[in-house]
């Protein structure tokens, strides 16, 4: 069957369904075993780290409970694993790759895991964010560093490449 509905779609279909849940991307991509390991270690990492229970305390607005709950032993393990799924979902799904695109996931991981460190005690005028919110918010963050590295990265590759 051809594809015809664009050279990249393919790419942001995989790295959706990572967001949706690690290893997805993976499995879509007929990469088996690494869906299934990341699968596997997304569960692992959600059970032990009380991730659910966060994300619920967090949403009905509970972020001292959230913080109570949280493991942070095992759910520091979570923004890397997240972003390592995504980006390798991106990144071996079929279309155009380009240079440097791993640094917004990078920094994104980075980010959201200095967010979770300084959950417990970062406020936003007086009021705790918790560990669902300010890593979100920490994301923004990731994303911005890492997309104007990588924009730095590109030009300064095209002044080089330039007689």
């Amino acid at each position: 069957m051809d594809k015809r509905y664009g050279k990249n779609r393919d790419k942001l279909e995989k790295l959706l369904w990572s967001i949706a849940l690690p290893g997805f991307g993976q499995l879509l991509n007929g990469k088996y075993l690494k869906g299934i390991i990341l699968i596997a270690l997304e569960f692992i990492i959600n059970v032990f780290g009380h991730f659910n229970q966060i994300i619920l305390l967090s949403f009905h607005g509970n972020i001292n409970e959230a913080i109570e709950q949280t493991n942070y032993q095992w759910l520091m393990f979570y923004p890397c694993l997240y972003f390592f799924a995504m980006w390798d979902a991106y990144n071996d799904a079929e279309g155009e790759s380009r240079p440097y695109a791993f640094m917004p996931f990078v920094f994104s991981a980075y980010f959201v895991t200095v967010g979770l460190i300084f959950s417990p005690t970062f406020t936003i005028f007086g009021h705790l964010i918790g560990p669902m919110w300010l890593p979100m918010i920490f994301l923004l963050f990731g994303l911005l560093i890492g997309g104007v590295i990588r924009w730095l990265l590109l030009r300064r590759m095209e002044q080089n490449n330039q007689p």
